[in-house]
């Protein structure tokens, strides 16, 4: 994310351009897949319809619905998109050289015929699968792949997928027609899992003029198992299952019909009772569990990094004071936060991480409930009739969060004043470097993976977004936290490097600019009389690569 002006960000510490923050809303319709976000981008497909193929029924020509509970009008460019549903969707149409799996994020052959042997390498070498075809029915060639990382490489170029890749990958070469080479810079194991991240595109569509932009209303011409047939901004997307493909991940469902309903009430509706239009639906409010089992649906919870954070402006007095950020996290009751407002769906955060993440572990400060110890340090740091304007992203369950927050800081002897807001509106006055105090928003980079070292450098870096809304980047301990990340990035060895990155993230939580209070679980629900093999995901969005009719 960034200004409505261009800049660069740095991840991975290696400098690239960012979109800027306009474009952003554009491309994502989420803020980290969390919040919905609208846009009025304009139909691709003809006039809306929830109707686009048959359904009833199971198996043969019966079409699957699923609901998914955000918005489908953000980018669907795979280069650029942080939407939930675009991002589960072009899982389905698009392929890179490897894929993951859903939960794991284990890379397997997929556009490629294997994983490298040795990961430790800097070259990387990949064959394509023999008779890949476009949905067009051209074949896939290495001119494809080569295009699709010029593009995420080029420094002239703003995508959001060149922070995943820049800081560690040089270049990518054709070999011959069906052969290619990644060159990386350093050795760097995890980037075999962030290749799922690089989807490739045929260059004979893509490299079109105006092309792109069209990617971002939603054309989409894959190789995966699914093509899509019609695309409904603020409605739905329909998908058919590809007759040519001969890939790892097969299409199980002739048709499928994917609904975008953002509103709590007729999400859960499309779902239940005996009239139910749809088979699997992500996003279930926890209010509505117990009687979604009741009605016979599988309800299963993701615990991943789907997090509610408080971001402080340390330009702000007195917020450029540890003590004080500390304070305010020490005051808040996150158990009965979890009991209230979550139902007991998460986790209070002992780390940036959250505890399913193989990097984790508890950081050296921990911000339990001790109201005490808050009142000290706002005693040493000499603050006393502090005043707070909490801002709010509006997200259902964030703010079902704020009166624990405010509940605490009152206790503390401070007044509150909570501020919610629509995200659009929240993040504009960021980006126009509007003053405030704190922000209360959601994040889940799990949708772009759960290696440790691309979550920290999402949220943190000497040009990331995020430091720049909370004018920390200058700071001393701030620019030190950078070096050890960037050395981190570095390291090869697996045990090392995970070393470090648990010792920088003990700074990370001691400074508290940007971090966590909870970690929540997202809920999915589905029909196990109609389909079989889904897992429930810790980041928006479904994953039917696996799923079959029952």
């Amino acid at each position: 994310m960034s200004d409505l002006i261009p800049r660069t960000a740095t991840r991975h510490g290696s400098p690239q351009t960012t979109p800027d923050r306009r474009s952003f809303l554009k491309y994502t319709g989420a803020l980290g897949a969390a919040a919905a976000l609208t846009t009025t981008l304009s139909a691709c497909s003809g006039p809306e319809s929830t109707n686009e193929a048959d359904g009833g029924g199971k198996g043969g020509d019966a079409t699957l619905t699923a609901v998914i509970g955000y918005g489908n009008d953000g980018s669907w460019d795979p280069t650029q998109t942080a939407s939930a549903f675009a991002m589960a969707g072009n899982e389905h149409i698009y392929e890179g050289l490897l894929g993951t799996d859903p939960l794991t994020r284990e890379p397997y052959a997929a556009l490629a015929t294997e994983v490298p042997d040795d990961l430790k390498a800097t070259t990387w070498k990949f064959a394509l699968r023999p008779g890949a075809t476009w949905h067009d029915g051209k074949p896939v060639t290495a001119d494809d792949v080569v295009f699709v990382f010029d593009r995420i490489l080029d420094p002239k170029t703003q995508t959001l997928a060149k922070g995943f890749f820049a800081s560690w990958l040089k270049e990518v070469r054709k070999v011959d027609a069906t052969n290619v080479e990644l060159i990386l810079k350093f050795p760097f194991p995890d980037g075999a899992a962030r290749l799922s991240l690089a989807k490739i595109m045929p260059k004979h569509v893509f490299s079109r003029p105006g092309a792109w932009d069209d990617a971002t209303k939603g054309k989409a011409v894959g190789s995966g198992p699914y093509r899509m047939t019609a695309h409904h901004p603020k409605s739905n997307t329909t998908f058919e299952a590809y007759a040519d493909y001969n890939g790892p991940r097969k299409a199980a469902f002739k048709k499928m019909n994917w609904l975008t309903i953002v509103d709590a009430a007729p999400r859960v509706a499309k779902i239940s009772g005996g009239d139910a239009g749809a088979e699997i639906s992500d996003n279930i409010p926890y209010a509505n569990i117990e009687q979604l089992k009741k009605d016979g649906l599988t309800v299963e919870g993701g615990a991943g990094m789907n997090n509610l954070f408080l971001l402080f402006n340390t330009a702000h007095e007195p917020f450029d004071d540890v003590r004080v950020r500390q304070a305010l996290h020490y005051a808040i009751d996150r158990d009965k936060m979890i009991e209230a407002a979550l139902r007991g769906h998460g986790k209070a955060s002992t780390s940036f991480l959250d505890e399913a993440n193989p990097s984790y572990r508890p950081a050296k400060t921990v911000y339990g409930h001790d109201l005490a110890k808050a009142k000290k340090l706002l005693k040493e740091a000499g603050v006393d009739s502090l005043k707070i304007n909490l801002m709010a992203v509006n997200v259902s369950w964030i703010v079902d969060c704020l009166p624990t927050i405010q509940d605490g800081w009152k206790k503390l002897g401070v007044e509150v004043t909570l501020d919610p807001q629509e995200t659009t509106a929240v993040f504009t006055k960021l980006d126009q470097k509007k003053d405030f105090q704190i922000v209360a928003a959601a994040s889940n980079p799990n949708q772009f993976g759960i290696d440790a070292d691309l979550i920290m450098h999402y949220n943190y870096g000497p040009e990331n977004i995020w430091m720049g809304y909370a004018r920390w980047a200058d700071d001393p301990v701030a620019k030190q936290l950078f070096k050890d990340m960037d050395q981190a990035t570095r390291e090869s060895d697996a045990g090392r490097k995970k070393a470090m990155i648990q010792d920088y993230i003990d700074t990370v939580a001691e400074q508290a600019v940007l971090y966590p209070v909870v970690h929540n679980e997202l809920m999915t629900a589905w029909d196990p009389d109609k389909v079989t093999g889904i897992k429930a995901q810790p980041y928006p969005g479904i994953n039917l690569l696996q799923a079959k009719w029952a």
